[in-house]
Order: C-alpha cells, then structure tokens, then sequence
C-alpha cells in the first residue's frame, strides 16, 4: 500500500521560534483546523477504499465477464494510471482554482468513475470507470494533503500528514469488510459503489470551509489571507504570517524543473525517486489488490474465508502496524525503520515463496479438497508479517523522507516528480502481477520482490541519510557539506 502525499509547500514560516511554542503550554488546535482535519480523513478514506474494494470484487468480476488474466490485470491497475495523470494535474489545478474547489472537483470526477464501475455492463465501461475514478484519487490524494498542510499550524502538520496515512488505511481496511459482508452474493457492483459515499461526503464538509492562506496570498487575496490564519492559529499574528507565508513563496517560485533535475540536487531526487519506486515494487499493491487471490491459492476455497483473512491479515494488521511509525518515527528515525521494515519484509516474502512453492505442486481442485495446508498457513504468517513490515517503514517513512530531503523552493516539484514515479511504479507491479505469474510461479513472483527488498536495503544503505531531529534548512545545507551528508548517511540511530 502506497499512500502517495501532496506537493507539501513547507515554508519558513513553519519553524516555531516563539520558546513559549515550544512548552507543553501549547495552544490548543483550533476548531477550524479540526474542520479541516476531517476533510484529510475523507480523502485518505476514500484513496484507502479504493485500493481495498477491488480484491474482493474481481471474483464476481470474473464470474460476470469471464475476463483474460490480461483484462483482470488492467481492471486492477488502470485505476494507478488515471491517478498518475491526476496527480501531475493536481497541482496545477490547486494553484489555478485553488485547494479548496480542486478537492470538489477530485470529489466529483470519484463518484463519476464509481458509479460508471458499479453500472458497468461489460468491462470496457468498468475499465473506463476505473480509470476515472483513479483521476478523482490522484488529485485529492494532491490537494488534500497539500490543503491540510497549508492550514494548520506548524504544532499541527506532522499530526496531520499521520492522519491522512492511517485513514488511508482504515479506508483499506473498511472496504475488506465491505468484501466479507457482500461477497457471499456475487454483489461486487455494491462493493464498488460505496466508495461514492466518503466523495459526496468530503463535498458537504469542505463546502463550508475557506481555502488555504498560501493560496490566497498567491493570488492577492491578502485579506482572506489574514481570515484563514485567525481562524486556524488565532494566537498567532495574522500580519506577520502572511508576510512570511510571501517570503516563503517569492522563494519557491524561483525554481524550475530545469533546477529540480540539476546536479544540485540531484542527490536528493535520487533519494526521493528510488525510494518512491522501490516502496512499490517490493510488492505491497500486488498483495492489497489480489490478497483475496492470493488466499484462495493459500488454501482458502471459500470466497468468505478469503474476505475474512484478507480483512484481519491485511486490513487490520496495516492499520495497527502504521502506528508504529505514526508514534515512533520522531523517536527511533528514519534509517532504523526503513532497516527493520525491509528486513522484515524480505524474510517474510521468502517464507511465503517456499509457502507457494509446495502449494503450486498442488492442483486448484486438491487445495480446495484439503482445505487450508500447513503450508498455507505459512503463506498466512508470511503475509501477515510483510504487511505488518512495509506498515511501519516503507509505507510511512518513504513519504516523510520525500517531503524533508528537497529545500523549499523545490520541494513542490521534486515531490511530485517522486510521486509520479511511485504511481507508474504501482502500475507496473500491478499490470504484471498475474501475468509474472503465469509465466513462472507464485512462489517465483515473490522472490522477486524479496530481491527487491535486498536492494531497498542496500539503497537504504548506500544513499538514504538520517533526517531525524534536523531542520528543513539543516536538511538543505547538508547536501553541500560531503562530510556532513557522509555522517548523516552512515547514521543508524
């Protein structure tokens, strides 16, 4: 599970430098910005259920429309692709009509690709809704975070980009239980459809609310400006931060793509981009979309004991695994997290391939005969144990390293050349899956992703340096200072 952020714009004016801000006598977050704090769990919900519906559908899919391998395989992955193109328009959108409109707009493009899923009379127009509602995802997956950040404070961010990851997986976890209650029927047009539910309600709750204060100042609405931060920081003053939240801008705006991509930082795009890429193609998609599959080939014959596991394997064990990093990654680090985690999940990946590997000796009608086997319950602890890995490293972490290694005045486009690469990424992996497959075994397409696994742990390694406890600005100084990059590098604690 991949959950791709927004193009933060972390601005200067994010540093608290005010010593009573930094105490335990802490202003309380505002209202407003608890206002806004659900508008991010409505957009996480709807990205989390829309990666975890499809694995309990396909089997009615499959039983409506008798697709190819090939067909299940784009029905599965196009939804990466539409999100991809959403996501690289999203921010144009955001600066153009503004945070708050673009979200309405991501909410209205989702529940057109829903309800063209759930209505579909073949596959051609369940592809075409797939690929519509994959849009809606990737732009609110842009401008929802990107519209949390700007409003709260900078007390407030951290807890508010966690938000957005775990209701992307409590979004994953409460579309498996949609599968178990409806898949005893075949009623996979239902399963679908219900993700139109948390898109109108994300309409209704961010009607009310004003856009961000950066958007405003973008395009001279001073005065609005200065509403939004009274509302979200009433503590602060308003004149001042505006003057900053400027500042912050005139700076960003001087970068170009030409500088994204120069030998300046090169390095740091290196590190967001192989991070961004590899978090995918060690396999977690291919287990969130096919888990029911994957089951079923593990010795669950029934379509509900596949639900079931699917549910509690994957869905509840990624959300309580994610609060690992949402506690700990300001304690233990970036490095140790990302370490574990890939270790974790590469001796997970090679228990389940020698899982599979005995399980592909055995025909489809003799697993469904014998039941669950020992060494589909291997299959079970191995799936059980990758996800509980990537939930606590590579799903978090990669993230907040993307969004900490570029400087502000870049920061906008290298993150979201980073996530379009994990989105082409997760389209790759998800588009091959089956057909890796087919062409070799089960047991074969998960020993490629632990080869996987071994490389994220020497990029880790070799490339990633330790962020922990630096400033944005520390950050940006270190990547001109070999000596310092080297310490921070070799950093494990």
């Amino acid at each position: 599970m991949s959950t791709p952020p927004s193009r933060v714009r972390q601005v200067d004016c994010e540093r608290v430098d005010d010593p009573q801000m930094r105490d335990h006598t802490q202003p309380r977050t505002s209202r407003y910005v608890l206002a806004v704090g659900l508008v991010l769990l409505l957009c996480g919900l709807l990205f989390g259920y829309d990666q975890g519906v499809i694995s309990g559908a396909l089997s009615g899919i499959e039983k409506e429309f008798g697709p190819s391998t090939f067909v299940i395989e784009i029905i599965t992955s196009w939804v990466t692709l539409g999100a991809m193109v959403g996501a690289l328009v999203a921010g144009v959108l955001a600066d153009r009509l503004g945070r708050r409109f673009t979200l309405v707009l991501a909410s209205v493009i989702f529940v057109v690709g829903a309800l063209l899923e759930a209505l579909a009379p073949g596959t051609t127009v369940l592809v075409v809704g797939r690929l519509v509602l994959g849009a809606g995802v990737g732009i609110a997956s842009v401008a929802g975070p990107l519209y949390g950040a700007e409003n709260a404070a900078a007390r407030d961010r951290g807890r508010m980009v966690s938000l957005y990851q775990m209701a992307v997986t409590i979004g994953i976890f409460l579309a498996y239980w949609a599968d178990y209650l409806l898949i005893e029927n075949d009623r996979w047009r239902l399963m679908l459809g219900i993700s139109a539910v948390p898109a109108v309600l994300l309409v209704l709750v961010v009607l009310p609310l004003r856009d961000s204060a950066t958007w405003y100042v973008k395009v001279g609405r001073r005065t609005d400006a200065e509403d939004v931060v009274r509302k979200a920081e009433p503590e602060v003053d308003a004149a001042q931060r505006i003057a900053d939240i400027e500042q912050g801008l005139a700076s960003e705006q001087q970068a170009s793509w030409g500088e994204v991509f120069s030998r300046t930082w090169r390095r740091p795009l290196i590190v967001a981009g192989g991070l961004a890429v590899l978090q995918q193609l060690t396999g977690i998609n291919a287990i969130i979309y096919y888990a029911n599959t994957i089951f079923a080939a593990a010795g669950f014959d029934s379509p509900t004991q596949q639900s079931l596991a699917t549910l509690w394997a994957v869905g509840g064990v990624n959300v309580l695994a994610t609060l690992i990093a949402v506690l700990y990654v300001d304690r233990f680090g970036r490095k140790p997290l990302l370490t574990i985690g890939s270790w974790g999940m590469l001796l997970s990946l090679l228990l389940v391939a020698g899982a599979f590997f005995r399980l592909d000796e055995v025909s489809a009608s003799d697993a469904a005969a014998h039941g669950t086997s020992n060494a589909g319950l291997l299959a079970l602890v191995g799936t059980v144990t990758f996800i509980a890995s990537f939930a606590f490293s590579l799903g978090p972490i990669v993230w907040t390293v993307i969004n900490e290694v570029f400087p502000s005045h870049v920061r906008g486009k290298g993150v979201a050349a980073a996530t379009a690469l994990n989105w082409f990424a997760a389209w790759a992996v998800t588009q091959t899956f089956l057909s890796v497959v087919d062409l070799t075994s089960t047991s074969g397409a998960f020993l490629i992703f632990a080869f996987f696994c071994a490389v994220t742990l020497w990029f880790v390694h070799r490339y990633v340096p330790e962020t922990k406890g630096r400033t944005l600005e520390e950050v940006q100084a270190m990547w001109a200072d070999p000596d310092e990059l080297e310490r921070a590098i070799a950093a494990r604690d």
